[in-house]
This record gives C-alpha cells, structure tokens and sequence, in this order.
C-alpha cells in the first residue's frame, strides 16, 4: 500500500504543477479577457436570471440546475479543504483561491454555456446533456468523450465519494467517544444507509433534497462564520496581513512550489468549486432557459456562493480566531478549534452538524452527474433498472470504504481523479469558446434591444442539422 501512496502522490505532483496550473491559469485567463470579464460585468444580469422560471411546471428551472451544481460544489472541501490549505500551505492559499474563483469562473460561463447549446431531450422531453456531448457533436470525437465520462465516473463515483466520507468521520476525532478501530466504521455504515434510501428513489428525489437542503446549511454556516469573525474583530488588519504577506512570498513559494500556498490554494479551490472541471454542465444542460448564455451565467454566481462566500468564510473565521496552524491539526480539527474560541464545546457539534449536511448534499450532488455519464456511455439510453440498482449499491459500498481509508490516500485519488477531467474539458472549452463567445455576444445585443434574449445557433454560425434545441 505505501508504494501504491508513493506512486499516486508523485503523480499528483506532476499533474498539478506544472500541468494544471498553466492549464487553468492560461485558459481562465484567456476566457476572462476574451469575454470582457464576464464574470464580473454581467454579475448581475446572472443574479436576477436565477429567479426565471421555466416554460412548464414540470421543466428543471434554472434555480434547480443552480442548486444541484452548488451542491456538488458546495461541501466538506468548504470547511476541511480550506483548513487543509492553510494548514499544509500557508495563509496566502485564501489568496490563490480568491483568484482561482474569479477566473475559473468565466471557464464555468464557457463550459456550461457550451452544454446548453448542445443538450439532448429524453422521451418525456426534458433535456440533458454536459461535455460529453459538446465533445462528440462539436469536436467529432466521441472517443474522448467516451473518455470524459470514465473520469468523470471515476472522480464522482469513487474519488469524491471516498474523500467526502472521509472528511466527515474525520470531525467526530475530536469527541471522547471517538474509537479509531471502531468510529470510522459506524459513520461509514450510517452514511451509506442514509445516501443509498435517497439515490435509490431516483433523480428527481436528488433535485427536491438538495434544493431544500443547500440553501438552509450555507446560510446557517456563514452566519456562524460571521459571529466568529466578529468575536475577534480586533484580530482581523493582522488576518489580512499574514494572507498577503504568505501569497506574495514568492522565495518560499518557488523554493518548494508543491507544498506552498500557490499549490495548495489552486488544488482546494479547484476541489471546491470545480469551475472548469466539466461537472457543473451536466447540471446546467437540464436547465430549461431560453437562451444558453443564461445559464452560463447563473453558474459563475455557484462558483461565488462555493469560494467567494463559503470557502472565504471558513478561512477568516479560522484565521482571526488565532487558532494554531500546523500540519497536526489540518482538515477539521483546525475549523473546530477556531469556533470553540467563541462558542465552547458547542462550536465543535455545530461543525459536526454542517458537515454532515454538507456531505449528505455533496454524495448525492456527485451521484447525479455520475447518472448523466453512465447515460452516455450507454448510447444516449438510460442503463437498465438492475444495472443502476447494482450500480447504486457499489457507490454505496465506496461511501462506507471512504470512512476507514487515511487522509493522504483520500485526498490524493481524489484530486488525480479531479485532474484527468479537468485536463480533457479544458482544452475542448478552448477549442470551442468561439461559439460561446459569439453566443455571449448574441445575449447582450438582443438585451441591448431590450428583448427577453431568445437564442438560435444559426444566428451564431452554428450548424442546427444535429442539434435537440435552438432550431428555427
């Protein structure tokens, strides 16, 4: 097993830099200035177009498509991932992260714009689709999509699963009655039962929970957060410092560049928000708008609520208690100790309580793209009863395994598994921005005229001979 350890940490260094963080920089960057900071400039036209509603009571709204992609996003990486990073990295990794956000979150607008144009309808007319399909249909590669979704199976099936069960055994390490030997299996079996009664009533039952529950956890957290900060308000001109001083160390970054705070904000942001990654379109490609740049840019704003909002308030509530940072306490002990600063033996339970939401809405979130890619490879029809059955049941048994593994192996396979899609998205978003760009361009003239933006491909040099939607 070490030398399984070694052989995945080595590759994981090697994927991430330099290969991922050229990648995501330089095509983030290039969407960003291509688009004209779409991200930042159309903010709230993407604000408002999250409360459009659909054209049937029975379609997938915006908001949905918005809330199933946050929950994925939205989870143990806000609370543990960050904590990890700061522990492990240093406190310039808040820094790193913030500009992962904001860049990362025109790849969000491109991928997700680029789903919508080339979604699929099922039989009872709701439309589906991801990257898989703007791979095969707009590149003629179907193999390399074909290889997208075996990654995108392999991280959201297995690699995220394993990670976020993990993560959340590992915050019940701090009570008395936690027992190594016997603990982790408990929560590992509680989980799996809890996860599998609600995957095994079908898709539609992932929408309506996590709807119910993401809102609820995210905003009961950063008011938590807040309380905190604001308990140690004296300690936050110091907070600021110790960020920008560590990001800006470029001689202890570039002197050991995979454990700095560079490294480590990119790795967990990514983790986070997954902007770029290829999971969010699979969601935003069921969203039923009228016009794909809609939903392009409702997702920058899941990138915000994921980084900007949730990963921001973990790490100054952490930072500005004053809480020790070391590699000992890394993961959720380091989270826990900031908030017992305020709130006592209470603060450790609340943490607790939030990671079992944001873990019970992350497992179901990952499961619901895992469907979408399982679809796809098995020739655009939905795989038989007993072999999802079988399916389910094998995810399930990851999730009880995801609570007994070690850390490093849950975070490494994770973050490998993460990577590989990562590395065929990207380059394809590149290949194809011109699309979304001149999509971009077609929203805001006709918002220019003062239209309800509706969308044609041939209006944007796009052939409609195979496309489900945005015919004549």
């Amino acid at each position: 097993m070490q030398g399984l350890f070694d052989f995945l940490n080595k590759v994981d260094d090697i994927m991430y830099y330099p290969v991922l963080i050229v990648i995501l920089a330089a095509a983030g960057l290039y969407f960003t200035f291509r688009s004209r900071f779409v991200q930042i400039r159309l903010f709230g036209d993407a604000c408002r177009l999250i409360t459009e509603k659909p054209s049937g009571s029975q379609k997938v709204s915006s908001f949905q498509a918005l809330i199933v992609s946050t929950a994925s996003r939205v989870g143990t990486g806000n609370i543990v991932g960050v904590s990890t990073a700061i522990c492990l990295g240093g406190p310039g990794a808040c820094f790193w992260m913030w500009i992962m956000c904001i860049i990362g979150a025109a790849s969000a607008f491109v991928e997700s714009t680029l789903a919508q144009i080339y979604k699929r309808k099922d039989e009872k007319g709701n439309c589906y689709g991801g990257p898989a399909y703007y791979i095969e249909q707009a590149l003629k590669t179907p193999l390399i999509a074909a290889l997208f979704c075996v990654f995108l199976i392999a991280t959201y099936a297995f690699g995220f699963q394993l990670l976020c069960s993990y993560n959340l055994q590992s915050t019940f390490e701090v009570y008395g009655f936690y027992n190594p030997d016997v603990t982790p299996a408990v929560i590992g079996v509680i989980l799996a039962l809890a996860v599998g009664f609600c995957i095994l009533g079908g898709g539609k039952r992932i929408i309506s929970t996590t709807e119910k529950i993401v809102p609820v956890m995210g905003i009961l957290y950063v008011l938590i957060s807040l309380i905190v900060i604001f308990a140690h308000v004296t300690n936050i001109p110091d907070m600021f410092v110790q960020i920008c001083r560590d990001a800006f160390n470029f001689r202890a970054i570039f002197g050991g560049l995979g454990g700095s705070c560079m490294v480590y904000g990119i790795k967990r942001g990514l983790y986070s928000n997954e902007a770029g990654v290829g999971s969010a379109p699979n969601a935003s490609a069921s969203a039923d708008v009228t016009h794909p740049a809609k939903q392009g840019l409702v997702q920058t704003v899941s990138v915000y609520i994921d980084t900007i909002l949730l990963c921001t308030a973990t790490a100054f509530m952490c930072l500005s208690s004053g809480a020790e940072i070391s590699p000992a306490v890394s993961g959720a002990k380091y989270v826990q100790n900031a908030i017992t600063t305020v709130f006592g033996s209470v603060g450790p339970v609340f943490i607790t309580i939030a990671m079992v939401l944001f873990a019970f809405t992350t497992l179901l979130g990952n499961l619901y793209y895992v469907t979408n890619a399982l679809i796809y490879l098995n020739k655009k029809r939905e795989p038989s009863k007993h072999f999802m059955l079988g399916f389910r049941l094998v995810c399930i048994i990851v999730i009880f395994l995801g609570a007994l593994i070690p850390m490093d192996f849950a975070w490494t396979t994770a973050d490998i598994t993460m990577g590989l899609m990562t590395m065929i998205n990207i380059p394809c978003c590149v290949l194809l921005s011109g699309q979304a760009m001149r999509t971009l361009r077609d929203y805001e003239a006709q918002k220019k005229a003062g239209k309800n933006p509706v969308f044609r491909a041939r209006d944007v040099g796009i052939d409609d001979s195979g496309l489900s939607f945005w015919k004549e």
